[in-house]
């Protein structure tokens, strides 16, 4: 083999090596950086209910505000163009790991991985209040109001990703308190205690977009404390916001 046909293949084995590098950094991205906070879902009386999550292959891990999981599975209505108001979720066929029974006591049988996104959890040695809660999901992490914080909001989410999560404190109106007043940029107001008895709690704004409820001064034949005027569903800064009525 003369010198000429060596530096062919050297080549072309760098060109080989080259590409399969960006293929496996490519792959990683995708599945490292896909998930997000997805959607915000509320109570009709005003109260965060489910914080979500979407990963690669349609995967939705539902996950409650002192960060348990709830609910996971495949969102049957992905990609669809239609107003979805409710998350069907089917059984994910693809890979799930457990962690082990010989794995640290915090999470042992807790999820590990979902395809390639693996989930952690806070540790029998970290703090108490936060032992065994949710940590980080792919490359997304997971902060909590610890046991010095006020009462209203201890043991809720602090901080996922770069979205700051604030709540109302046990110094706000009655009707208030623990609620979630902001995630990142967006604020959410609430009727106080002293509004009308049918929609007192309930939510008031998201972003400045004004809810209304029917009351005692409509007709009977609209329920009152059913929302009159404001979308149910709303998107502010990414997150889908999902108002239960």
């Amino acid at each position: 083999m003369n010198k000429r046909h060596l530096t062919l293949n050297f080549d072309k084995w760098i060109d080989m090596k080259k590409l399969l590098l960006f293929t496996i950094a490519g792959f990683l991205f995708a599945n490292g950086f896909a998930q997000r906070l997805a959607k915000l879902t509320f109570a009709d009386n005003g109260n965060l209910e489910v914080i979500s999550f979407e990963l690669p292959e349609a995967v939705i891990i539902n996950v409650s505000k002192d960060g348990s999981i709830v609910k996971w599975g495949v969102n049957r209505y992905a990609g669809r163009e239609v107003q979805i108001y409710e998350d069907k979720l089917d059984e994910y066929t693809g890979r799930v790991e457990y962690f082990r029974s010989t794995d640290n006591e915090a999470f042992r049988g807790k999820i590990k991985y979902i395809g390639m996104t693996a989930l952690t959890y806070y540790a029998s040695y970290d703090i108490e209040s936060l032992r065994g809660k949710l940590r980080s999901i792919g490359t997304t992490i997971i902060d909590y109001y610890q046991n010095f914080d006020d009462a209203a909001f201890k043991g809720n989410v602090k901080k996922i990703g770069n979205f700051e999560f604030a709540w109302n404190s046990s110094f706000d109106n009655e009707a208030l308190k623990g609620k979630l007043r902001s995630v990142g940029a967006t604020n959410i107001d609430y009727f106080p205690s002293f509004a009308e008895k049918a929609f007192a709690g309930k939510i008031k704004s998201i972003a400045g977009n004004n809810f209304t409820y029917f009351s005692q001064f409509d007709s009977k034949e609209y329920p009152r404390g059913k929302i009159k005027t404001g979308a149910q569903i709303q998107y502010h800064n990414g997150i889908k916001f999902f108002i239960r009525n």
